[in-house]
């Protein structure tokens, strides 16, 4: 359904963070990505040299991606938003993910509210799970970033 351009189009990331290389479902409140594990990937250079393994946190990372895709599809203004990961709960790691391995990511919307989602998803290898997570986002709105100006602490954007 979203080629990588579509994403790009979608997401701000860029590589070497941008983790989901095509949305093959898309429903209203669930979404299937896939990422295609090289062994060019720049983490496998020091995880683990001798064993390379897909980190965990770049998994459960993958998911959070393929989630935002949904939640951004639809927002008119999305250049203007960034899709947060406010939480993680449950996660789970049943394999390692090796180089060569495509993981399939289905999300599902648990709860939505005007900004924030919380979805459930698992990973998977070749039809079995490697990963499973629930996942909290967040819709904000990017701040413009003003030149020459310090960016103020949490603090001071808290008043």
């Amino acid at each position: 359904m979203l080629d990588i351009q579509a994403i790009r189009c979608i997401l701000p990331h860029r590589y070497p963070m941008l983790l989901v290389d095509r949305i093959i479902e898309l429903e209203p409140d669930r979404i299937v990505g896939i990422k295609n594990v090289t062994a060019n990937e720049p983490f496998f250079i020091g995880h683990f040299p001798d064993f390379p393994v897909m980190p965990g946190v770049l998994i459960v990372e993958a998911m959070a991606q393929v989630a935002g895709v949904l939640v951004l599809k639809e927002i008119a203004n999305r250049e203007n938003k960034l899709v947060l990961l406010a939480s993680i709960e449950q996660a789970k790691f049943r394999r390692p993910v090796l180089p060569g391995d495509q993981l399939r990511i289905e999300m599902k919307v648990a709860k939505r509210k005007a900004t924030v989602a919380k979805m459930f998803g698992t990973a998977s290898v070749d039809g079995t799970v490697v990963a499973e997570a629930e996942v909290m986002c967040k819709l904000a709105d990017k701040e413009p970033a003003t030149l020459g100006e310090p960016r103020p602490s949490v603090a001071q954007r808290a008043t």
